[in-house]
């Protein structure tokens, strides 16, 4: 592993490719973990065959991401607790300190009500870093929609820890410095992409070629010599293999650079 913050490769970079796919990739690129997507490919809900995968490449597992997106409603049943917990347990089993969880769907109202608390408690009784991710406002036929409740944006709500994704900066039209700025200890996990800003598509893009400052925030937590790790959550799902391989050697580069990281 390099020194310093950790660059972890996400599963969900090499969609639809499979999980193991997604190891084989970080391992032979260089990078020093991943984050485990849960989706329905039954490896992402097993943490013994998730272990074996880590142990394997020589990889360490970072951070779990829950099913809290539209695209997994369906995993691990339909009580949004349950998911939470069901994330918990699996990065006690790999031994990953976070889980990265969405805030609730508008329509989520009991869920919603008492989320910071659950969320908090949950925290208290298992060690588990849980780190709400920035979200968006929603956009149709030049209409803008609260989508999550109580709010896309964490900043001035009360979670202990917070994962700041610079491609959901993008479509929000936030400061992704500003944003990791303001949050100080909150900000416990990065999603390092990039966005345009001129879409309401979720794009992530590689860094470095969007409008996000990708390069002032990595170089802010350098400075910090923040502990958390940074993940490459990049969209690649249109590629072929040699384009994604293309396209996921340049994120880590960009990463590794402006971390002031050697390349290996």
């Amino acid at each position: 592993m390099t020194s310093g913050i950790p660059v972890a490769l996400s599963t969900a970079s090499v969609y639809p490719e499979q999980t193991a796919a997604a190891f084989e990739t970080a391992a032979r690129l260089g990078y020093d973990g991943l984050e485990v997507m849960v989706w329905t490919d039954p490896v992402t809900q097993e943490a013994d065959a998730l272990r074996a995968l880590a142990e394997h490449h020589g990889l360490a597992i970072v951070s779990i991401h829950a099913p809290t997106l539209l695209l997994t409603q369906g995993v691990w049943g339909r009580d949004p607790w349950t998911k939470i917990e069901k994330s918990i347990e699996l990065a006690q089993g790999v031994g990953a300190p976070v889980v990265v969880l969405h805030p609730p769907f508008r329509w989520q109202k009991e869920y919603a009500l008492g989320f910071a608390e659950g969320v908090a408690e949950r925290e208290d009784a298992t060690g588990v870093t849980l780190a709400v991710e920035n979200m968006f406002p929603w956009r149709a036929r030049g209409r803008e929609l609260q989508a999550y409740r109580p709010h896309w944006d964490p900043v001035p709500q009360p979670y202990r820890h917070v994962t700041v994704d610079l491609s959901h900066t993008a479509i929000s039209g936030s400061d992704a410095l500003e944003m990791v700025v303001a949050l100080g200890d909150r900000l416990s996990h990065i999603h390092l992409a990039d966005g345009s800003g001129q879409t309401v598509k979720d794009e992530h893009l590689v860094p470095g070629r969007g409008t996000q400052r990708c390069a002032g925030v990595l170089r802010h937590l350098k400075e910090q010599q923040w502990d958390g790790a940074v993940v490459l959550e990049v969209g690649t799902r249109r590629r072929d293999a040699e384009g994604r391989e293309a396209d996921l050697r340049e994120a880590l580069a960009f990463a590794r650079e402006h971390l002031g990281q050697d390349r290996e």
